[in-house]
């Protein structure tokens, strides 16, 4: 049989064809047969996480839901992965608590409790424990989760009421955390020197706690923190000057503690802090730490609550990105500066009531476009209070300044509003704009300008 070059050409390329199909075929078969024999989870592990979910909800048949390998198929937030040495697969993420649809881990009964507080010490592999709303009703103890080993990379217990007991002094052990946040527990006790151990830690979150004592002066090594938030507890001593070493920290709430002594100075190392907040502690003297002007990046400050005392330094220039101030009830006197309203253009809260500052209120906070609340209650200034129609329809029921007994309002002001209508008592208002203490129609000698003396004034603009 004779065969032209053409057609021994199409024979050939039909043969590569089949070859390199065959070859892909053969590819796909090999992945599949891959695919399917790939190592299970060991039967320790498996065990170890149905006992974990018919802790936290023993009305969910957990077994017969999911009977089979759970790195193959389990509930969402049991997450399976490779230990890089062994090349087995290993349990690496729990989360548990129903959080929104788009993260919906296995939910936790009201019951929920831990009944083998070591339960977790069978995952060697464990990277991730999570739990949300999950102890609420059950008292159930902090386990101790060094035992876990050195892999831990994040700890989280959020707003877990019924949570108790201690960290553990072997915390320094868990040296690859990144994350720890347990809040809104019952967790008592001091924070151990193990802490100051933690050096890949890049949050800390332990607010809404019974936590008490000091912070640990080794605080200072964890160089990697990015947020300290130790809010709402029962903490005390001074603020350690050493704390100012953390040259990454981006977060610091000390709020609502038992904090006392100055605002280290140290603080001031905090190059690229952007929310502070001391408020509500027992610091003293000082005044309004200076320093604050060379922390360029600060977005809120809030030191309320504690009895500095002095003057409202003029240090604004450089803080043009704060949003928020608080500086109410810290024993300032003085007026209050005018370059606040010159240079603080991104500020949307500024809390000056219950001080002893004197003077007008300076007539550039009109030029505060973002200003949303402005609350100067309970001061001694006097004068005409300078705000336009629109100013004060912006801020609305924000605008706080009762308790200024001098402080009058422009009686063309009051007129150029439409419908106006002028209480004496609150009458159910819809949209309060102006309030104090007491009304008086008199005009004040040598007053051109007709004010109005500010006791218990409700300016009400209706709506149409």
């Amino acid at each position: 049989m004779h065969f032209s070059a053409h057609r021994i050409s199409q024979l050939s390329m039909a043969f590569s064809f089949s070859r390199y199909a065959f070859g892909f075929l053969m590819f796909v078969v090999a992945c599949f047969t891959i695919g399917n024999s790939q190592p299970m989870l060991n039967s320790v592990e498996q065990e170890s996480v149905y006992r974990v979910l018919e802790s936290l909800n023993s009305d969910v048949p957990w077994r017969s839901l999911f009977p089979d390998d759970l790195c193959s198929s389990a509930p969402h937030g049991v997450v399976c992965d490779y230990a890089s040495v062994t090349g087995t697969l290993n349990i690496v993420e729990l989360s548990f608590g129903y959080v929104s649809d788009f993260n919906s881990n296995p939910t936790c009964s009201p019951n929920s409790t831990l009944l083998d507080p070591f339960l977790f010490s069978s995952f060697p592999h464990l990277r991730k424990l999570f739990f949300y709303k999950c102890f609420t009703q059950q008292p159930v103890s902090l386990p101790d989760l060094s035992r876990v080993g050195s892999v831990l990379e994040e700890l989280v217990f959020i707003n877990n009421p019924t949570l108790f007991g201690s960290l553990s002094d072997n915390i320094g052990n868990m040296t690859s955390l990144r994350r720890l946040i347990i809040t809104g527990t019952k967790v008592s006790g001091k924070i151990p020197v193990g802490f100051g151990e933690l050096t890949n830690l890049e949050e800390a979150t332990l607010s809404r706690n019974s936590l008490t004592g000091e912070i640990p002066e080794n605080v200072s090594n964890l160089k990697k923190l990015k947020v300290l938030d130790l809010s709402q507890n029962g903490f005390s001593g001074n603020v350690p000057g050493t704390i100012g070493g953390l040259e990454n920290l981006l977060k610091l709430d000390l709020s609502s503690n038992y904090f006392s002594g100055e605002i280290p100075e140290t603080m001031k190392g905090l190059r690229v802090l952007e929310f502070l907040d001391l408020s509500d502690n027992g610091l003293v003297g000082g005044g309004v730490p200076l320093f604050l002007s060379e922390m360029s990046k600060l977005k809120g400050v809030y030191l309320s609550g504690n009895e500095l005392g002095g003057v409202i330094p003029d240090i604004w220039k450089n803080l043009r990105g704060v949003n928020g101030i608080g500086l109410s009830r810290v024993g300032l006197v003085g007026g209050i500066p005018v370059s606040m309203g010159v240079f603080l253009g991104n500020l949307s809260y500024l809390g000056l009531d219950n001080n002893k500052l004197t003077g007008e209120v300076p007539k550039e906070f009109e030029n505060l476009e973002l200003l949303s609340e402005l609350n100067l209650n309970n001061n001694n200034l006097s004068g005409k209070i300078p705000f336009s129609v629109g100013f004060m329809g912006k801020v609305g029921g924000k605008l706080r300044l009762e308790g200024n007994s001098e402080l009058c309002v422009d009686e063309g002001v009051i007129n150029s509003f439409y419908k106006v209508k002028i209480y004496n008592a609150v009458e159910n208002p819809r949209s309060a704009l102006v309030y104090g203490y007491g009304i008086s129609s008199s005009r004040r000698v040598g007053d051109s300008t007709c004010c109005w003396a500010l006791i218990l004034v409700w300016v009400v603009v209706n709506l149409l």
